[in-house]
């Protein structure tokens, strides 16, 4: 028997928040790198460079810097994602004529998840812009783009925000995350559930086993990222840079990117984003799938 939709939603807004923290454990590292390197292409020779100079120069900790912020914005990301995937699935349903609660194909899951993305996309840009300023930090004072000697936590960069540019300052790239999010979120649910269904298909083994759901995640994640990674390297750029005054929008820091570092600069910091992929957003649909089953199960579903 379904669940009540009020004690569903809260069900798949839960889940979605484990999931979240998943991914941002078992993949922070790599996420601080790809920022630095997407903002600062010129500073490191590649990923492994990054990645040490991180390390020597501030520890583990560097490369947990925005922690913080990065687990609230994968928390309430992911929570309003799955959370609105719930309902832009029924919305689904209604729009093709089915019947509450029959399976939808494939292709229209990846349609619903793209639709849910636009609701995350207003949850998570605060917080992501706030994770990826505290991640650049470094960077914006060496080149000398900020003055040196800031401290660099989470309030102050939100106190910051507040004092030059108002509530409305933490929206800064929105339009970037819209646009990465909707198509990305597409590739990423049809992805994972196409490959997630040949998986076990070929296997022969159920789709809810450990071994689909993490090959799966990361696949539907390396789906995503190839296909809109220029796209977050914008989005990077302009939240980090804003911090020293009023940013360019969306095409014009496209085209001012190809037009002084090349096509290919779009793409700095994939390395690392690939590496992360799977392990995070394999962590990612695990920790979603089991505890979206086990509350199923304690309610009686």
């Amino acid at each position: 028997m379904a669940p009540h939709p009020v004690i569903q939603a809260i069900i798949d807004f839960t889940a979605g928040a484990i999931g979240g923290t998943a991914c941002v454990l078992s993949g922070q590292p790599f996420d601080t790198t790809k920022v630095k390197m997407q903002t600062f292409p010129t500073m490191y020779r590649g990923f492994i460079h990054c990645f040490t100079s991180t390390f020597r120069q501030m520890g583990l900790r560097g490369l947990y810097k925005g922690t913080t912020p990065a687990l609230i914005a994968n928390i309430s990301e992911n929570a309003v994602l799955f959370l609105s995937y719930g309902l832009c699935q029924d919305a689904v349903r209604l729009m093709t004529r089915m019947d509450k609660g029959t399976e939808l194909s494939d292709i229209q899951k990846a349609s619903a998840g793209s639709l849910a993305s636009i609701f995350s996309a207003m949850a998570l840009c605060p917080t992501e812009l706030v994770k990826c300023r505290l991640q650049a930090m470094h960077e914006m004072e060496a080149t000398g783009k900020i003055a040196s000697g800031q401290r660099s936590t989470v309030w102050t960069v939100v106190k910051t925000v507040l004092k030059t540019n108002g509530p409305l300052g933490f929206y800064q790239g929105l339009t970037s995350t819209i646009v990465r999010e909707v198509p990305g979120y597409f590739c990423f649910f049809g992805a994972y559930e196409l490959c997630r269904s040949t998986f076990a298909q070929y296997m022969g083994t159920d789709k809810e086993g450990i071994l689909p759901l993490m090959f799966s995640g990361g696949f539907g994640g390396a789906c995503l990222w190839l296909t809109v990674y220029p796209i977050d390297c914008v989005k990077s750029r302009i939240q980090v840079y804003s911090l020293a005054g009023r940013q360019e929008g969306f095409m014009k820091t496209v085209t001012s990117i190809i037009r002084t570092e090349g096509f290919t600069a779009l793409y700095s910091g994939l390395t690392p984003t690939m590496i992360r992929t799977f392990p995070a957003n394999g962590a990612l649909f695990l920790a979603y799938e089991f505890s979206r089953k086990s509350m199923m199960e304690a309610v009686g579903a």
